[in-house]
């Protein structure tokens, strides 16, 4: 199955480098695709526990889905994944 999730605090390559590296970590999720323009990470996923673990990824690391509450906090975890993205250290 295909999802595509719409997140908040997506902002550059380092972004999408660290988005890449986090959810490439969870079982059964593959084809992983980040759109910085529409805000978006695309991904095919086994069964929809897959897909909420993707979320709640998500969200751990500062890039909600436009469903939730982007906190203060969730924006600090953004910028911290975003450099550490830039940085190769994601």
């Amino acid at each position: 199955m295909k999802a595509t999730l719409i997140v908040q605090n997506l902002k550059c390559g380092g972004c999408v480098k660290t988005i890449i590296s986090k959810i490439s970590d969870i079982e059964h999720v593959s084809n992983i695709q980040v759109d910085i323009e529409a805000s978006s990470v695309s991904f095919e996923y086994k069964d929809f526990d897959d897909a909420i673990l993707v979320k709640d990824k998500l969200k751990h690391i500062g890039y909600p889905s436009m469903d939730m509450e982007n906190t203060t906090m969730s924006k600090i975890k953004s910028f911290v994944s975003c450099a550490s993205g830039k940085m190769g250290k994601s």
